[in-house]
């Protein structure tokens, strides 16, 4: 059975975007959370221009590669600006994006879904042929982890204090509680695995 995860780059007070995040202004002044993927000498092995440290391309390639399609909130859908004509986040893999505003103008691997995280992670599970699904945005996270769907999270913590942002984490009705699998430390960045425990 094929696993739903989400792996995501956020700062240690919680945040995955910086200020003013949005379409045309992509993560706002929340940028440099991603100069790990540049400023490494080991070449990502699934994503061209990537050069990240070894322990960094060991974890993110190792992650990367189980991905057989990503299901991804509106927001981050509008932050990337619709990921500017590659179709999606990952360089293979489909796109499904939660929404329930009308779709705008999307490219042939990319299908939106109004009828809710369920649905679109049943649709994405079916196109990834038994691959994994990786889930993108705080609020698509949120309403998957409610819905007892995820069965890891892995945070991707840059040693910085954005102090204003958008927030990773969303109100859940409830305790999720996490187990440790794996804390990986490399430069400008700590990898940390957990396993959803039911």
């Amino acid at each position: 059975m094929s696993k739903v995860f989400s792996a995501h780059v956020v700062s240690v007070d919680g945040f995955i975007t910086g200020r003013g995040p949005g379409a045309g202004r992509g993560l706002g002044d929340g940028s440099m959370l991603f100069d790990w993927y540049f400023d490494g000498d080991t070449s990502s092995r699934v994503f061209d221009g990537f050069r990240l440290s070894e322990p960094s391309a060991r974890v993110f390639d190792a992650l990367a590669a189980r991905v057989g399609a990503v299901v991804a909130g509106r927001n981050t859908y509008e932050d990337s600006d619709g990921f500017g004509g590659s179709g999606g986040p990952h360089p293979t893999a489909p796109l499904f994006v939660l929404s329930r505003r009308p779709a705008p103008d999307k490219s042939e691997r990319q299908t939106f879904v109004a009828t809710g995280v369920e649905d679109a992670i049943a649709a994405a599970r079916e196109t990834a042929g038994g691959m994994d699904v990786g889930l993108m945005g705080g609020g698509v996270l949120t309403e998957a982890l409610e819905a007892g769907l995820v069965d890891e999270v892995i945070l991707h913590q840059v040693p910085i204090l954005l102090g204003g942002g958008r927030p990773f984490f969303q109100s859940l009705p409830e305790h999720v509680r996490l187990r440790l699998v794996e804390a990986v430390p490399a430069p400008g960045v700590t990898h940390l695995h957990y396993e959803v425990e039911r």
